[in-house]
């Protein structure tokens, strides 16, 4: 009985605080024409300024609202395409017909990214771009995602055609970690990655208000990891937005790559929204995507060994090729691998089984002596003589052998929206996604049934919030196919047990033998010694091609061929079981089920400080990440658990505006990771307006990164090298502090010199070996200044501009070092030739910080023009370029992967001469650039090789309103051209797609 009382008091506290001043109601009623067509306007927003309250106008234009705001108050009528109105209301009014003059929005968006508050784009103390419903028709890409390459400055890595990331000034990846994704303020991320997948687990396009980007720094009021950009999609209020709407959208993708060059695909969504009374809200909405997805088909040579190179290397004359999208092809070396320590015996204890051979194996038709006997060679001189310096590699599987092609989406989002009273909203809202898709990162991750859940909790007014949501990570059935390829090999014929003895065995064989007889067959033509060895050594060389070929032939036979029941069986064998594997075979499962739990607060001083004194806002947050990968990703304690990461963060800015011309903001934010010391991110800017409608602008702002979750914790042995993270018990863990570690450059020239002069080289080529250095590890931070020009002139030519400069300190970058796996000594030199076979070597990637200061510059200029009759021009061109870029040291990878220039041009009518039709063109261009990254050989990165080519792209669209269908009909496609571009090392080539979309809206005008 006492618990059923105290929640009917709690439920009557709630009744009374919404029914606060009901005796005090203010009701506006009226309705809302369009001014030139004199036709009712449905779903136009009318809200009151400062609360929570409004409502929208019905199918007839006709809208009601009762409101306990006391009078006066200032009401706001609000649509996309239309100029905004105001009235001040001082009682009640129900003959409020307003009429909405259409306009071409340019330069008078209001965005909120920029400094946590509502202001004009013009205003901005920082760059901002942003997208709005319009903006999302009108785009000729496939989607309104696909539509942000579009922006000034904005580079995309497709790795499917589900799975795309934004970089913006330069430091960009396949996963960037270095720019934020929030969804209605959700940090978007996949928590065991620590990037977000694209809009996997986004928001429908149905659903989507609008899209701001905000390029550069902005820790010191996001915090961590938005070091170099923000990306904050807002969905659709149930409460603006009303009724039912949809889509479907068919075409075909198109790639000469593909094993099907030509396949369709489909697209359909759905979304309904319903408010009650003006005071409960719901939405639900589903999308879903299938097609083929775009293949990865580059098979040149990556490995740079034998003398090859990308272009001339193949599976066919290199027998080391490494091809960029063929995976389980490990290799090691021939003549470090046959010559043991040097040793002739039969191979037990590192001997060398080919030098015994020579030494023992007696000739019979020479009166049983011994080829050294015959020739007055030493052993190691005939082994060198038949041997060659070379890499050999297993016979690897193409991407497409491992991989399924179907690329699938479904997204499931809905929301619950109560209003508490006039100043207080609550929300309850879940988005939830799916998908099969690829990622490109250390490895080819091939994802199906991926699954990200967001979930949250929120109590907001018009000037503060208080939220609380998880995000829950589920990787599926998901594999590394590179490890697969090699998991697959090793099924059949395990590397170090089989396959690299066989070929080396039957190598050695046949060359010794072959180099006997054709030395026996010359002295018995009546050649001399001298002339009968020389006649050896022509044999061996001319024949080495085909004695490579017989022994990949004697190592291969058996090799399990895509389409055969062995090779399903090895294939579900591999991937059924986690990464790393057991003692009975390799597993390539990747598996994470790490979560994220995130507390948040926000509140802005205006009722309680007037504005035209200060404005100040204060807010902070908190939050866990739960690591669960079941020890497949990330390492474990002594207990054989998983770790959790703690972290929190507050912030305050001020800002104030002298004379209505000049604005000056401040922030600072302070975080704590329990890993690092605590950062401060401070921010100065300060706003110019002339005339009203040019604004100057200034800033100084401080960002930071702190190491990702993988950065941190990773513990993943990949084909090219072991990832584990910089915290310092990894690195004691493979002794990296006490069996010394060798940069890969100097590994490098010491093989070069080897290859060059062989073993008697050996002496000099040690001295090229450099000991890693111990370089440190802590957040990265950067000092960004930069400064910028956004204007209106003539209320038809749209101007954006601004340069920046960033100081990088603490740079966060990768080392990678190679490791004996035995002790190597310079004083012993035998010992460093296991340096230079994979067989006997330890390859690691770690994070670092770069011992030197990196700088980094760029400049956009972006300008819109609306001609007569509404046709609109808009042309950006963009730069980011490292300076004094001959000061980083050698090996040190900084990621900086963008292009030097890039441009896009547009061309557009939204609604040609008042027919309803529509149309847009873009062209989009880019330079060449270098791509530095995990997935790519060490070899290809170290050599600055993994060049992306320049390429440029044709994309169009055609549209009718089709009024009395409330329906948009689109017809457009991406790539006219059709030349097949790439965007990172690895990833698949992009064709073109051809599609036509029909779109209804209910409250459509």
């Amino acid at each position: 009985m006492g618990r059923t009382t105290t929640y009917l008091m709690l439920l009557l506290g709630l009744l009374s605080i919404s029914g606060i001043d009901a005796i005090a109601q203010t009701r506006i009623a009226g309705k809302v024409t369009d001014d030139a067509k004199k036709e009712e306007l449905a779903g136009i927003s009318i809200a009151v300024k400062g609360k929570v309250i409004g409502t929208i106008t019905d199918q007839k234009g006709n809208f009601s609202l009762t409101t306990t705001t006391p009078t006066p108050f200032t009401i706001a009528i609000t649509a996309v395409g239309f100029q905004p109105q105001e009235f001040v209301i001082d009682g009640n009014r129900t003959d409020l017909n307003v009429s909405l003059k259409e306009q071409v929005t340019i330069g008078q968006e209001v965005v909120v990214s920029a400094s946590r508050v509502e202001e004009s784009v013009l205003k901005s103390p920082v760059s901002v771009e942003r997208l709005d419903i319009r903006t999302f028709q009108s785009t000729p890409a496939a989607t309104f995602y696909d539509a942000l390459q579009n922006i000034k400055g904005v580079d995309m890595s497709t790795q499917s055609l589900t799975f795309k990331s934004v970089n913006v000034r330069g430091f960009g990846s396949n996963g960037n970690t270095r720019v934020v994704q929030l969804l209605d303020g959700m940090d978007n991320q996949a928590p065991g990655l620590n990037f977000s997948v694209g809009n996997i687990a986004g928001v429908s396009e149905l659903d989507l208000e609008s899209v701001e980007l905000l390029p550069g720094a902005a820790s010191a009021l996001y915090g961590p990891n938005a070091i170099n950009g923000l990306l904050l999609m807002n969905s659709k209020s149930p409460f603006l937005y009303q009724g039912l709407s949809a889509y479907v959208k068919g075409g075909v993708m198109n790639a000469s790559n593909r094993s099907t060059a030509t396949t369709p695909f489909y697209d359909a969504a759905f979304r309904y929204a319903k408010a009650f009374n003006n005071k409960l809200a719901i939405k639900v909405g589903v999308s879903y995507l299938t097609a083929k997805d775009w293949q990865a088909t580059d098979y040149r040579d990556q490995g740079f060994s034998n003398g090859y190179n990308l272009e001339s290397g193949t599976r066919a004359n290199n027998p080391g090729y490494d091809g960029v999208n063929i995976y389980g092809d490990a290799s090691a070396n021939l003549y470090s691998n046959l010559f043991g320590n040097g040793q002739p015996g039969t191979g037990a204890n590192g001997t060398s089984a080919i030098l015994g051979a020579i030494a023992t194996t007696q000739i019979p038709q020479a009166g049983n002596r011994t080829l050294p006997q015959l020739t007055g060679l030493t052993p190691q001189q005939i082994f060198n003589n038949i041997i060659p310096n070379l890499n050999i590699s297993r016979t690897g599987y193409q991407e497409s052998d491992l991989v399924n092609y179907n690329a699938t989406n479904l997204k499931l989002n809905g929301a619950l929206h109560y209003r508490l009273n006039d100043n207080v909203e609550a929300i309850v809202q879940a988005n939830w996604g799916t998908g099969t898709t690829v990622y490109t990162g250390a490895d080819r991750y091939y994802i199906k049934g991926f699954k990200l859940g967001q979930y949250k909790l929120e109590l907001r007014g018009s000037n503060f919030f208080v939220r609380a949501y998880t995000t829950q990570e589920r990787s599926g059935d998901a594999y590394a196919t590179a490890i697969l390829g090699q998991g697959i090999n090793e099924a059949w014929s395990g590397s170090a047990a089989k396959w690299f003895p066989t070929y080396f065995g039957a190598y050695a064989q046949s060359a010794f033998q072959g180099y006997a007889g054709a030395y026996l067959t010359a002295l018995g033509a009546g050649q001399s010694p001298t002339a009968a060895l020389s006649a050896a050594q022509t044999y061996i060389t001319s024949q080495q091609t085909t004695l490579l070929n017989q022994a990949r032939g004697a190592a291969d036979q058996g090799r399990l061929l895509p389409g055969t029941a062995g090779f399903q069986q090895a294939f579900d064998a591999v991937t059924g079981k986690p990464i790393p594997g057991d003692a009975t075979g390799v597993g390539a499962r990747f598996l994470d089920k790490t979560n994220l739990y995130h507390g948040e607060v926000m509140y802005n001083f205006t009722k309680l400080i007037n504005p035209n004194t200060v404005e100040l806002i204060v807010g902070g947050n908190v939050r866990r990440y739960a690591l669960n990968s079941e020890g497949t990703l990330f390492a474990r304690d002594e207990n054989g658990k998983e770790f959790t990461i703690d972290e929190f963060g507050a912030y305050a800015q001020a800002s104030k505006t002298l004379a209505d011309v000049l604005k000056l903001t401040g922030s600072i934010r302070y975080d704590k990771n329990q890993n690092f010391k605590a950062q401060v991110s401070p921010r100065f800017s300060a706003v110019l307006t002339v005339a009203k409608t040019h604004n100057f602008r200034a800033s100084f702002q401080r960002g930071f990164r702190i190491p990702t979750t993988q950065d941190q914790y990773i513990d993943l042995n990949t084909p090219t090298a072991r990832l584990i993270g910089g915290l310092p018990f990894l690195k004691d863990k493979y002794n990296l502090n006490t069996n010394p570690t060798y940069t890969l450059q100097s590994v490098q020239a010491f093989g070069a010199a080897l290859q060059q002069g062989g073993t008697a080289a050996l002496p000099q080529a040690v001295s090229l070996l450099q000991r890693t250095p111990n370089l440190g590890y802590d957040p990265e931070r950067v000092e960004t200044y930069e400064v910028g020009y956004k204007g209106l002139i003539g209320k038809r030519l749209f101007i954006d501009a601004y340069y920046y400069y960033n100081r990088f300190l603490n740079f966060l970058g990768s080392q990678i070092v190679v490791q004996g796996k035995s002790p190597v000594s310079v004083t012993d030199p035998t010992s460093t030739l296991q340096l230079i076979s994979g067989s006997t070597r330890s390859v690691y990637s770690y994070p670092t910080n770069s011992p030197t200061q990196l700088k980094n510059a760029g400049w956009a200029v972006g300008a819109e023009y609306v001609l007569p009759g509404n046709y609109t021009v808009g042309a950006n061109v963009s730069s980011n370029y490292l300076i004094d870029q001959d000061k980083i040291p050698t090996g040190f990878v900084t990621f900086f992967n963008t292009p030097k220039y890039r441009y896009n041009l547009s061309f557009g009518n939204r609604n040609v001469r008042g027919t309803g039709f529509g149309f847009n063109v873009v062209y989009r261009q880019q330079d060449s650039f270098l791509w530095e990254g995990s997935f790519g050989n060490t070899e290809a990165t170290a050599r600055q090789q993994t060049i992306i080519p320049s390429y440029s792209t044709l994309d169009a669209q055609v549209s009718k309103k089709l009024t009395g269908f409330k329906s948009i009909l689109k017809v457009g496609g991406t790539n006219l051209t059709g030349k097949l571009y790439t965007q990172a090392w690895g990833n698949p080539s992009v064709g073109s797609m051809y599609y036509i979309s029909l779109t209804f809206d209910q409250l459509m005008n």
